[in-house]
């Protein structure tokens, strides 16, 4: 497959229609990119661990939520292109109908904008970007570290 998945699923479902980018609705761009992001962490679970269904969902869904992906935007910010920073932008100042059950509107709101860019990364054929993205974002965040410094934090505090 010398194209990008993206356009090797369009050819092969006989899509001919382009779309300018930069008129599709950051939502829809958040929408794509949910699914591509946790396709991404799903294969890398997968291929590092041989283990149950539903400890890889667990595993797994440490890394999709809202919380950690606005935690990994702190990461990703400084590397982005303008370019990048204007479509997670976008994302993350959209108006959305929904809200997530587990997550401040903070939280929510950076996370939209980081699957507005996987999105947008992904309608542009730019997998390899995707990869590097999160492999930045992934080896920066540790869910279980993350949750017993926040342990740690609230103990101090009491």
């Amino acid at each position: 497959m010398e194209t990008g998945l993206n356009a090797y699923i369009k050819q092969q479902f006989g899509i001919d229609r382009d779309v300018d980018i930069r008129t599709v609705n950051p939502l829809t761009l958040a929408y794509i990119g949910d699914g591509i992001y946790e396709l991404v962490v799903r294969s890398v679970m997968v291929a590092r661990t041989n283990t149950r269904a539903g400890l890889l969902h667990r595993q797994t869904s440490q890394y999709v939520k809202a919380e950690a992906q606005s935690k990994m935007m702190d990461v990703l910010l400084p590397v982005l292109t303008e370019e990048e920073e204007s479509v997670y932008r976008r994302g993350r100042n959209a108006k959305s109908p929904t809200m997530a059950k587990n997550a401040s509107v903070s939280d929510y709101r950076r996370a939209t904008g980081f699957e507005a860019l996987m999105g947008y990364l992904y309608l542009t054929d730019r997998m390899e970007r995707i990869v590097v993205l999160t492999k930045l974002a992934l080896d920066a965040y540790h869910p279980r570290e993350a949750r017993y410094a926040e342990a740690r934090n609230k103990n101090r505090q009491e």
